[in-house]
């Protein structure tokens, strides 16, 4: 039986995988986050195998009552959101950047080395330009919540070359569709005009139409993360970064897929108001290439009416 930590749990990404970890059976789980609401579904497992830890992960004491006992995996999902970070830099400095490294050196520290799935960030890349973007793609971040992702990406690949950390960094493009109750993400345009759709209520897109995004659903979303726990890293590059598959889809082919799937009469609900600088970080997306990630055995959701399918299956 596994030991998997979880930081974040209680969050979007980590509710969802704490579910299907359950569903899938055989591992213990230590969950930690500032507090924890839904994160276990009706039936869970009895308290001995779930521990719940409140608190945050950069605490020595918070670290101390979660490594009691030998860790084999750990998902660090962890982070303030980029928009709110930038409102409280010196928030985001101590978690997004301060307390992952403590994690990553507490860890490091270990016996053997852990598998450490790090759910970075496309944030590491800033502005993008129209040309297709490679998995080489140089990282110029344009907020200080990719500029840690960044910096922690690099720290991590350090401890796994000295063999004292078996770390895989993912770079997350965003994830749909969030609650709408959700604050502080600059591509919260994403997931509401899911819900809006859905439930028929007016939406006010602050991206236009043309507006290009790289998205994911929550489902497949997961299944990177546990592909990333189980592959080997042998061949991994030196950096232990992948910068996951996606789709590349407009605001107009995502709202299409909407319509088709819940009724013309539907449109006429999204009106476009948009805002200069959510567009430039987060509509202005170009095609993607991920040849060395699809060969590794990470994908993506097929194509637009699948990602719907699979974003709001659980809403």
């Amino acid at each position: 039986m596994s030991h998997i930590l979880i930081t974040g749990a209680n969050g979007f990404v980590g509710r969802g995988l704490v579910k299907r970890l359950l569903a899938q059976g055989g591992h213990t789980l230590t969950l930690i986050d500032r507090s924890f609401d839904d994160v276990l579904p009706e039936g869970a497992p009895a308290p001995a195998q779930v521990r719940r830890i409140t608190g945050s992960f950069g605490d020595a004491a918070v670290l101390d009552a979660a490594l009691k006992s030998p860790v084999d995996i750990v998902f660090h999902l962890a982070s303030m959101p980029g928009a709110l970070a930038e409102r409280e830099p010196a928030l985001g400095y101590q978690v997004n950047l301060q307390a992952t490294l403590t994690l990553a050196h507490r860890l490091a520290a270990r016996p053997r080395p852990v598998r450490f799935v790090f759910a970075s960030s496309v944030a590491v890349y800033g502005a993008l330009g129209p040309d297709h973007v490679h998995e080489n793609q140089p990282a110029r971040p344009a907020l200080s919540y990719g500029a840690h992702k960044l910096m922690a990406e690099i720290e991590l690949a350090d401890l796994s070359r000295r063999g004292t950390l078996d770390a895989v960094s993912l770079r997350l493009p965003g994830i749909v569709a969030r609650p709408p109750s959700e604050s502080g993400h600059g591509s919260a345009f994403m997931s509401l005009v899911m819900h809006k759709i859905a439930t028929g209520q007016p939406y006010v897109c602050p991206v236009g139409p043309k507006a290009t995004a790289w998205w994911m659903s929550l489902h497949c979303c997961i299944d990177n993360l546990l592909h990333a726990a189980a592959m080997p890293t042998a061949g991994a590059p030196a950096s232990r970064v992948w910068q996951l598959p996606v789709l590349h889809l407009s605001m107009r082919e995502v709202l299409d897929a909407l319509i088709w799937r819940y009724g013309p009469q539907r449109r006429e609900l999204i009106s476009f108001a948009p805002d200069e600088r959510i567009e430039a970080l987060f509509g202005r997306m170009p095609p993607l290439h991920t040849p060395a990630a699809l060969a590794a055995g990470f994908r993506h959701d097929e194509d637009a009416d699948q990602l719907i399918v699979a974003a709001l299956q659980a809403q």
